[in-house]
């Protein structure tokens, strides 16, 4: 079973994927490619109104290439973040026109995310959510901007909920499930996508 944590900053993916690694040994955890190829690997990769291709496209085709190397339903694996993530972030980048990011670049991105898609059974939506809210954490890392996050997450909704981009496969791709609640019962709603996906 293949699943991906997806949505803006802050919100609480990777408490997700370390939580359903660490309650399911024998999963293998992937790793947010912000973190292989940032903060861990050889990259100054920006974000907000500085992100530009080579940041965003470089995260994409990690996330891609990494979930291509799980081709079959039977390999247990969480991703943190999904291909559909650097369209929402470029989209975000591309509406500050202050990069060489631009809807052209942004739109380039679908046939490949879309593709990719084919290999996952379920994407988890993380979404920011009245009833849950998530204050943002000062981990050195990610800017600490309400409004970022905000406009961002507006981006996912439009994505998942509206069908923005036309990025989801019309057949053979994952299930939706969108995330929100304390930590436990995230886990258990995605317990239950993935039980609902095996049938």
């Amino acid at each position: 079973m293949r699943i991906a944590i997806s949505g803006a900053h802050s919100l609480g993916k990777s408490t997700v994927v370390d939580d359903w690694a660490e309650s399911n040994p024998g999963w293998v955890r992937e790793e947010e490619p912000y973190r292989a190829l940032g903060l861990y690997g050889p990259y100054e990769i920006l974000f907000r109104d500085a992100s530009t291709r080579l940041h965003n496209g470089i995260q994409l085709h990690y996330c891609i290439g990494r979930v291509n190397r799980y081709c079959r339903r039977e390999d247990d694996v969480v991703f943190d973040r999904a291909p559909v993530d650097y369209i929402a972030y470029s989209q975000y980048t591309a509406e500050c026109g202050t990069t060489d990011i631009d809807e052209a670049f942004v739109h380039s991105m679908v046939s490949a995310v879309r593709e990719s898609l084919d290999r996952l059974d379920v994407i988890a939506f993380v979404p920011i959510s009245e009833r849950w809210p998530v204050e943002m954490e000062n981990d050195g890392i990610r800017p600490v901007d309400l409004e970022y996050r905000e406009r961002v997450d507006a981006i996912f909704k439009q994505i998942y909920r509206e069908g923005r981009f036309d990025v989801m496969p019309a057949r053979g791709g994952p299930d939706l499930v969108e995330l929100e609640g304390p930590r436990e019962r995230r886990i258990e709603q995605l317990r239950e996508a993935i039980a609902a996906r095996r049938g």
